[in-house]
């Protein structure tokens, strides 16, 4: 059966019906659900007559209800029409032609003109009931005519026999997935591009990466849900723990604090305006109010700044930020320091409250294997100590010896780490202790 928020979210959209890939032993049935085979075994008639018909279909119909990565609560439902979700297939094509020609590289051939060049071939390691799976890599790749492999979910020694059985040629993911693939396997796969996104990667592990795959050209990108995946892409991936790129060419990009436009250099929230950017939110106007103003600005709430040439830098998550009296300390800066610290496997900073300065730095890191129980507090923030300015130095270090809590799109749940920080740090405050070892 579907889990409970599925069952939620399923509920709240009208849905009438439930595709499955397969039916399990076990796991019940319920009413709507309908097996891809007995749909495709029904159908007797020749397939290459539905190309022939004509929907009657107009670029401004509903087309597709997408939901979020869900972080922060529940996945919310994000409603395209047919123009804004095919708007992601121009966005990726110009803005990687650009990015070729950028680094004076020569252009591929347009899908379906004569090529001797062998046929790319892309891993999909991420699901297709999130953007990335379904528009940024199965839809773009379809177009272009590559084979396309998909895992049903994301287990990083199968991702690397899969890359060296397939052949694969492009893979890619968030920062994490891209670590695993070192791990697992790092120059012995035939990798030639490698797409990070979804969060900045840290300076250890774009240097780890180049190591690794040599051969690999290594890029980023960046978009949401909300905007039908790519907004801004593909620049070279720099060692700056930011997600860095131009403008699709038909998305306009400004940078807003206390409601005003900013120069470029200054920070602030990044705000985008296209025919790529959703509808809204299917069933929920207030929310799609506070997201897309009157004019058509879409709220990323994300922070960032434009320099001199256009290119937009993300830095964090609004919501993310550590506010530590009245200074605002980005948590990717803060991962990027700690993560020197090479015992390390994955690190997530999180706010932990204060009644004198508002809240404080805490950390919560998982410790690679060969290192369980030999990494001390004290050794991770002297590592940050030497990075951050003073005010930016967690206080405090929680230990995993797990991987840290992912959604199924790969992304860490900081909303669950916090309330774990949280708790641990008020009862180290209620025992007087606030520096020790701590596990979770």
């Amino acid at each position: 059966m579907l889990e409970h928020d599925a069952l939620s979210i399923a509920k709240e959209a009208g849905t009438t019906g439930i595709l499955v890939w397969e039916h399990r032993e076990g796991k019940g049935e319920w009413k709507g659900m309908c097996l891809w085979s007995e749909i495709m075994d029904s159908y007797k008639g020749d397939a290459r007559q539905i190309l022939e018909e004509n929907p009657n279909l107009s670029p401004e119909d509903n087309a597709i209800v997408i939901f979020t990565s869900g972080t922060t609560g529940l996945p919310k439902g994000v409603l395209s029409t047919h123009r804004m979700f095919l708007t992601n297939l121009f966005n990726v094509l110009a803005s990687s032609r650009r990015a070729l020609l950028r680094r004076g590289d020569a252009l591929p051939s347009l899908p379906g003109a004569p090529s001797n060049v062998p046929q790319a071939a892309i891993l999909v390691s991420v699901p297709l009931f999130h953007v990335t799976g379904s528009t940024s890599l199965s839809m773009i790749a379809t177009f272009g005519g590559m084979k396309v492999v998909f895992m049903r979910k994301w287990i990083p020694d199968e991702g690397a026999r899969l890359i060296k059985k397939e052949n694969i040629t492009l893979a890619g993911g968030v920062p994490s997935m891209v670590s695993d693939l070192i791990n697992s396997a790092s120059g012995s796969l035939p990798l030639t591009g490698l797409l990070f996104g979804g969060a900045p990667a840290p300076d250890w592990l774009v240097e780890s990466s180049r190591t690794a795959f040599p051969s690999a050209v290594m890029s980023q990108a960046y978009g949401l849900t909300e905007t039908n995946s790519v907004a801004v892409g593909f620049a070279e991936v720099l060692a700056h723990n930011v997600i860095r790129g131009l403008a699709a060419p038909v998305c306009d990009i400004l940078i807003v604090k206390n409601d005003k436009a900013v120069p470029p250099g200054e920070m602030g929230e990044v705000w985008l305006r296209g025919p790529d950017i959703m509808k809204g939110y299917w069933g929920d106007a207030a929310a799609t109010a506070a997201a897309i103003t009157q004019d058509g600005w879409l709220r990323t709430g994300d922070i960032g700044y434009l320099d001199h040439e256009g290119f937009l830098y993300i830095r964090d998550r609004i919501k993310d930020l550590i506010i530590r009296g009245g200074e605002n300390i980005d948590s990717v800066s803060v991962e990027n320091a700690v993560s020197a610290d090479d015992r390390l496997l994955e690190v997530a900073a999180v706010a932990v409250p204060d009644k004198k300065l508002g809240e404080l730095v805490s950390v919560v890191v998982s410790v690679k294997p060969a290192y369980h129980g030999k990494v001390k507090e004290e050794e991770v923030i002297d590592t940050a100590r030497k990075r951050l300015p003073r005010f930016a130095v967690p206080v405090m270090i929680l230990f995993s010896e797990d991987r840290l809590p992912r959604n199924p799109a790969g992304k860490i749940l900081k909303n669950e780490l916090r309330k774990v920080a949280r708790a641990e740090w008020e009862k180290r405050l209620s025992s007087g202790k606030t520096a020790g070892s701590s596990k979770l």
